[in-house]
């Protein structure tokens, strides 16, 4: 019978002898390649062989030798025309420059027939370079008396149309698909197309008005061939074109409408406004809105500028940059026509820039209103100024002509206002813009307008307050203030701040803006979304009402700090009443920033700043009775240590257990009642910190006493808290007091050791320590099997 196997045996089968073939054949292979490589061997190449790669292209190289030959040939023509004229008759000169021209100009059509495309722009140039020659040698001879300018004027003007219509006429008679015009007439006839207007106005000797509007004249030429050519090149060569001379034109507009007088401003303002037109139109057909946007932009300012100029020659100078706010406010009126969006869009951002050079303008004076008042820290109570403007400008100079600051101000404002309620994704940022130009304008009316100083500080104080109410009147989130009245509250903090500085020049304006502050504030702090920003603010100016208080009372400085502690006593008093909320934080934080003041005054006085280091222990001691304040405990323990040793240092104790047994005591007091209700704490932490507080600074101090009753005192007090710790197995009493114990001791015994070495012969040391080792060396297993054992028994205590 026939044994068939599985398929998937017959299968791995079929695979293996696959394989083998597969091998055999390749060694076949590569035996028959060995074996035609010996009988066919393949000689080497020889270096002549390898060809070099062309580092140029072909095309490349027939540019270069047909510019090169255009070249030449131009160069040629010339000398020809300067040196070998004379030498010819009129006919003969005729002749040869007619005859050359002709010759140049009408070569290249039969070339661009034949496909010789490159051919033809070389002999073109030649032609229309011969074109320039021939206008020079008709000026030559047939009008040598003609004004130079004035000719090349004409010429150019001439030899522009006439390329345009050279290029353009090629272009219509050669008909093959494959060439189609050349692309050297039609730029260079733009790029002449430049210089006739501009040297008509030479020639005419004409005044700077007149130049300038040829050069913008050209500029507009040159706009309409960029947006209307079909020509590339053209275009690229227009918009240059357009660029230089609209730039070089308005530029120059821009310098005339700076002359005095109301009739040249008027004229300058016409050239700039014209220039705006042609930037608009540009902007109106560009081809791209991105495009468009940044050429109306540019419009959008020059228009400004020509009509800001006419008001400014006819108004005073303080009302410059009002003017010229004005315009730029102006340009808004686009943005409910039915203009391009580009051209509507750039337009806008014009008068947005405007609005920006207008507000930075008046912030030199917001600055001087804010920070002129710092300088009546040096000269407090010196005496009420006459003027605001006096008040804020004792060391800074008021800017000139700014007597419009305020307007300006005022004015973006209220553009930014009704943006605003137009718009709803950036209205918030609208509104914070309005409403800090309106504080900032409200600031700076008192220094603006001279108003009295009291007047001043009247302003000041009621834009604090409305800035404050208009934060509290806001319905928002209850902890989170939204954008708007959250700068509102700044801005009040910032103006509460200033107005603090500007009444130090009085005594009775301290005290009355200070109490006013304070009351204002505390009143704010009542809305908890408010309060973690308004409490501070309160607690902040009732500090500097109480230095003021004591100040006027004629207090010195550490006497004044009492009455600063009343400040985080009422922080603390709060802060426990209003449990926890957010404002809890920042009243503890600043009440704690006020009690280091109080430390601060009392510095130079040790008596006070005891008394003051106490009291601020009594303050951290009554925060931490509240369950979630504990750990300001440890801050009350160590203020009332440090108060103690300030006392004893004031009455000049120099015995260190004064400073040290202060602690202990109610240190070991604290450390029984722990291990009292929690049995699990250790020996180190309930006793250890009050034990080495004394024993050590007294350890110290007994080294260097010579008098026997320090040591003695200190031995004792060592062996009682040793006897005490191995009484109860506690691990730190034990170890603490045997240490000082033992070096207690050495003290002691170090004179008689002294002795006893001094009595010794040399060579008794080294015996002793020999002995010593080898008694050492002996019982070192029965020591190492003690000393585990007393490790054992110190780890069984606590």
């Amino acid at each position: 019978m026939t044994h068939i196997p599985p398929p998937a045996e017959e299968l791995r089968f079929l695979d293996t002898e696959l394989g083998q073939l597969d091998a055999r054949r390749a060694q076949l292979l590569a035996r028959r390649a060995w074996l035609i490589h010996a009988l066919y061997p393949v000689p080497a190449p020889r270096p002549a062989d390898v060809r070099r790669q062309p580092e140029t292209t072909a095309p490349s190289v027939q540019n270069v030798l047909l510019i090169l030959g255009g070249i030449l040939l131009t160069i040629a023509a010339i000398a020809f025309t300067l040196v070998s004229w004379g030498h010819l008759g009129i006919a003969g000169r005729a002749l040869v420059l007619g005859a050359l021209t002709l010759a140049a100009l009408g070569a290249p059509a039969p070339l661009l027939k034949r496909g010789l495309r490159s051919t033809a722009e070389s002999v073109a140039g030649l032609g229309l370079a011969l074109t320039v020659l021939d206008s020079y040698a008709l000026y030559e001879v047939a009008l040598p008396e003609t004004d130079g300018l004035g000719y090349a004027a004409v010429a150019s003007a001439v030899l522009a149309v006439a390329w345009a219509a050279y290029g353009l006429t090629l272009g219509a008679l050669v008909s093959a698909p494959d060439t189609g015009r050349l692309h050297l007439p039609l730029p260079l006839a733009t790029a002449t197309a430049q210089l006739p207007l501009l040297l008509w106005a030479g020639a005419a000797g004409a005044g700077a008005h007149t130049v300038t509007a040829a050069l913008l004249l050209t500029a507009a030429f040159d706009t309409v061939l960029a947006l209307r050519s079909p020509v590339k090149s053209v275009r690229v060569v227009a918009t240059v074109g357009a660029c230089v001379m609209g730039g070089w034109g308005t530029f120059a507009a821009g310098w005339l409408s700076t002359a005095s007088g109301t009739s040249a401003a008027a004229r300058a303002a016409a050239l700039l406004l014209f220039a705006a037109a042609i930037a608009l139109t540009a902007a109106w057909h560009a081809p791209k809105p991105r495009v468009g946007t940044g050429i109306a932009l540019t419009g959008g300012l020059i228009s400004v500028a020509g009509a800001g100029g006419v008001l400014r020659s006819s108004l005073p100078d303080t009302w410059t940059v009002p003017g010229y706010l004005v315009c730029g406010v102006a340009l808004l009126a686009v943005l409910h026509t039915r203009l391009p969006e580009p051209l509507r869009h750039g337009l806008a951002r014009a008068s947005g820039c405007v609005q920006a050079v207008a507000v930075l303008w008046a912030l030199s004076t917001v600055a001087i209103a804010l920070l002129g008042p710092v300088d009546w820290v040096r000269s407090a109570w010196s005496g009420s100024p006459a003027t605001a403007r006096d008040a804020v400008t004792t060391e800074l100079p008021w800017p000139p002509n700014a007597a419009t600051a305020p307007l300006v101000l005022a004015l973006v404002a209220a553009v930014l206002a009704v943006a605003a309620r137009g718009t709803v994704s950036w209205r918030p940022q609208a509104l914070t813009g309005a409403l800090t130009l309106v504080w900032a304008t409200a600031l700076i009316i008192p220094a603006a307008f001279e108003l009295p100083y009291a007047a001043g500080l009247l302003a000041q104080l009621l834009v604090t307050a409305a800035l404050v109410a208009y934060a509290l009147r806001s319905p928002r989130l209850p902890t989170l203030p939204a954008p708007v009245p959250l700068v509102a509250l700044c801005l009040s903090l910032l103006t509460s701040l200033s107005l603090a500085l500007l009444a130090l020049a009085s005594r009775p304006a301290t005290l009355s803006v200070l109490a006013t502050l304070t009351a204002l504030f505390a009143v704010a702090a009542r809305q908890s979304r408010l309060g973690p920003v308004t409490a501070p603010a309160s607690l902040g100016h009732a500090t500097a009402l109480a230095c003021a208080v004591g100040a006027a009372l004629g207090w010195p400085s550490q006497q004044t700090a009492l009455l600063v502690l009343v400040v985080p006593v009422a922080a603390v008093l709060l802060a426990a009443r209003l449990g926890a909320s957010p404002t809890t934080l920042s009243m503890e934080v600043t009440g704690a920033t006020a009690a280091l003041l109080a430390v601060g005054l009392t510095v130079t006085d040790p008596p006070m700043l005891a008394l003051v280091l106490a009291l601020c222990g009594v303050i951290a001691a009554g925060t931490a009775v509240r369950e979630d304040r504990r750990p300001v405990g440890y801050a009350a323990a160590a203020l009332f240590v440090l108060a103690t040793w300030v006392r004893l240092a004031s009455w000049d104790v120099g015995s260190p257990e004064a400073y040290t047994l202060p602690v202990t005591v109610p240190a070991l007091l604290v450390g029984v009642i722990r291990r009292g209700k929690d049995t699990r704490a250790s020996s180190w932490t309930a006793y250890g910190p009050g034990i080495a507080v004394t024993l050590v600074p007294s350890l110290f101090a007994a080294w260097g006493d010579t008098h026997w009753l320090r040591p003695l005192l200190l031995g004792g007090a060592a062996l009682t808290v040793t006897l005490v710790g191995a009484r109860h197995r506690l691990q730190a009493p034990l170890v603490l007091g045997g240490t000082v114990l033992a070096l207690d001791a050495l003290h002691e015994l170090a004179p008689y050791i002294a002795q006893v070495a001094g009595a010794l012969p040399r060579w008794a040391p080294p015996a002793l320590a020999g002995l010593l080792l080898l008694a050492l060396g002996a019982t070192y297993e029965r020591r190492i099997r003690d000393a585990r054992r007393v490790r054992e028994a110190l780890g069984r205590m606590r």
